[in-house]
């Protein structure tokens, strides 16, 4: 399978908060082994490397963390590294009947108060000010809270009470041309084209940090190779801090591919910032604009919109609620060449059972290596209707 990248940049401040380039410029100094992402947890009833981060309460009483899911059997809990594995007992507890866990006495796994997550005001770049207006949300510019956060993976049982999201649907029907490419096993030329979720920020791979996890757009460009035994052609032209007006403005790269599916993943900068925001009809609009540039090159190109995952609800500036209009408007948009991924909803449920410093690789408004999978798995569904086996 072949795939070659576009070159990112950081053009502004402001995109600085969404792509921090660290010291991406090297790579990963160890090859990561392949992801799978071909069984996700609403198909098997196993969850693999949730991740949560333990609070310690004020009084200083045992810090907790909550699953999603209340564990049939827990099978392994370790660091976000791998490197380090857990001992149930030693080093955490599982409150019986219950989807919490507790760090006993002497417990080596990390955990933080929520005074250590939250610094004084203006001490943070970015205008990263917390809604209530206490402090600052603390930032990570690379890997800072996948240190700070313990991967749990388990079995559960899985109903309609425990999981109600509807899964994503095989979409054979809005996507039969690319279907119908990698079932025959043809080359596939895919474009990737959004903010810095999709450049991959806080990826354990774009952190140059074990396990060295490629974003999800890599993630899912290997699976379908595999599964389909397929050449992906993967170019990603995504760009930090943009929002789905510049993606109109600089959708020309992207039609100059002739790409055969294209995967527009913005949101998350529209819907952020003080007052009015970019609105849900101007969204559309320019996502339609987006479309029908490309189509004027490459007129059977179908598209993937994807539903941005929500921003951290406690920073002043995030406004998850128009990410869900986004969402509720780009529903409308599915049908013939056009498929919807909601990550919006997915989130949406998570974040009923868990709060943001579980999933966040920033803090604010990226997805850490678990985040980074699920977005692959979701559109991986979309495109294959039966996945390999482990």
């Amino acid at each position: 399978m072949r795939m070659r990248f576009a070159t990112m940049s950081v053009l502004s401040a402001a995109c600085v908060v969404m792509h921090v380039s660290g010291a991406m410029g090297a790579g990963p100094t160890t090859a990561p082994a392949f992801t799978d992402v071909s069984r996700p947890f609403w198909d098997t009833a196993t969850m693999t490397g949730e991740s949560v981060l333990f609070i310690k309460p004020a009084d200083g009483g045992q810090a907790t963390a909550s699953l999603l899911f209340e564990p049939t059997a827990i099978r392994s809990v370790t660091s976000s590294d791998g490197k380090t594995i857990y001992k149930e007992g030693q080093d955490y507890l599982l409150v019986t009947g219950s989807r919490q866990l507790t760090l006993p006495a002497g417990s080596a796994i990390p955990a933080r108060t929520t005074e250590e997550l939250t610094p004084p005001l203006g001490s943070q770049p970015f205008g990263l000010v917390r809604r209530d207006g206490k402090g600052d949300i603390l930032f990570a510019a690379g890997h800072e809270y996948a240190d700070m956060q313990t991967l749990v993976t388990y079995t559960y049982k899985l109903d309609a009470a425990s999981w109600d999201v509807p899964p994503p649907r095989f979409a054979e029907r809005e996507l039969p041309r690319t279907i119908a490419i990698l079932r025959q096993g043809a080359p596939l030329k895919l474009v990737l084209f959004g903010d810095s979720i999709s450049t991959g920020c806080n990826a354990s791979k774009w952190a140059n940090t074990p396990p060295f996890q490629p974003a999800y757009g890599e993630l899912l460009a290997a699976n379908l190779g595999r599964a389909y035994r397929s050449e992906i052609s993967f170019t990603n032209h995504s760009e930090g801090g943009r929002t789905s007006a510049w993606g109109l403005e600089h959708i020309g790269p992207v039609a100059a591919e002739k790409p055969d599916l294209v995967i527009l993943a913005w949101g998350m900068n529209d819907s952020t910032g003080e007052g009015e925001t970019c609105s849900a009809e101007t969204f559309i609009a320019n996502l339609k604009g987006q479309m029908a540039a490309v189509r004027a090159a490459r007129p059977n190109a179908e598209f993937i919109l994807v539903a941005s995952m929500l921003p951290n609800k406690d920073w002043r500036l995030a406004n998850p609620d128009r990410v869900l209009q986004y969402r509720d408007a780009m529903r409308k948009m599915v049908g013939p060449g056009i498929a919807l991924a909601d990550l919006s909803s997915v989130w949406e449920a998570m974040l009923t059972r868990k709060p943001h410093l579980d999933l966040t690789g920033n803090g604010v408004n990226h997805p850490n290596d678990f985040g980074h999978r699920l977005y692959a798995e979701v559109i991986f569904s979309l495109l294959a209707q039966q996945r390999p086996a482990r």
